[in-house]
């Protein structure tokens, strides 16, 4: 076990500074979420006006979407794309002489750049704050264990899945276009666009039979204390089946594929 804590510090701190070194590229994507924080609250802000819409005020919609980004800066996972690469240029095979598993090696990676992005968004973050002052005077928000254990099975649900679609990458060597495909729901779906309990009802349970809205959304309500009681037991409960079933299915990619894999770039 102390060898094993070992070679994760190691890889972990390995890609940690990776990230740190390359932060130019991290802050270039940090201003397209900006973007997102400051067009939204206003727009919604601006259609709340006249009264509530699905029981969210405008101080609710800037709440939300201030607390869905930064949270979003930790879960979302887009590992799908250096994966499909390493694969497609052969430094795949690089990886399975490694004394640690596939799978392990990229949850470190991935890790280690979901801990950089929030640090790079947090100072952008507070201006946000200030900005919006006004409007989140009486805002609350609700950390307790529920909270922390959502934002980590939804950042594992979102590292699962999309560990998952780069299976895929074993069987084609193109799929820039399914994984550019995956967003069109991603956003719809995760309530990243507008909060997933706004929709009808219908809309609602539609978005919840997918995974995405287990990723962000989740906790986002969570904490701004839109699920509470019941609600959130059930929702853990498909976090934990939805980071089980993306598991199993790209194990079940992965030796699938590995039969299909030739090595080709290397």
């Amino acid at each position: 076990m102390y060898w094993t804590l070992r070679k994760w510090k190691a890889v972990f701190s390995i890609y940690f500074q990776d990230g740190i070194a390359y932060r130019a590229s991290g802050l270039i994507w940090v201003t397209i979420d900006l973007a997102t924080a400051v067009t939204m609250p206003l727009v919604w802000a601006r259609a709340s006006k006249s009264g509530p819409i699905g029981g969210f005020s405008t101080s609710d919609f800037i709440l939300y979407y201030l607390c869905m980004l930064f949270l979003g800066s930790f879960v979302t996972s887009h590992l799908m794309w250096e994966l499909a690469m390493d694969i497609k240029e052969g430094q795949f095979s690089t990886m399975l002489l490694r004394p640690m598993s596939f799978y392990q090696i990229n949850f470190f990676r991935n890790l280690a750049w979901r801990m950089i992005r929030p640090m790079l968004f947090a100072p952008f973050f507070v201006l946000l704050l200030y900005a919006y002052r006004a409007d989140l005077q009486h805002a609350t928000i609700h950390i307790g264990w529920e909270f922390w254990a959502s934002l980590v099975m939804g950042h594992l649900v979102s590292f699962s899945f999309v560990m998952m679609m780069s299976m895929l990458a074993l069987f084609t060597q193109e799929v820039s276009s399914i994984f550019e495909l995956y967003y069109i729901p991603m956003l719809f779906l995760s309530g990243q666009l507008f909060p997933v309990s706004i929709l009808p009802e219908w809309g609602a349970r539609l978005a919840k039979l997918f995974p995405f809205y287990f990723t962000t959304g989740a906790p986002t309500e969570i904490l701004i204390g839109r699920l509470h009681g019941p609600a959130v037991i059930q929702t853990l409960e498909m976090q934990v089946f939805w980071i089980a079933l993306s598991y199993g299915v790209s194990r079940l990619l992965w030796r699938t594929g590995l039969k299909h894999y030739s090595g080709v770039g290397m």
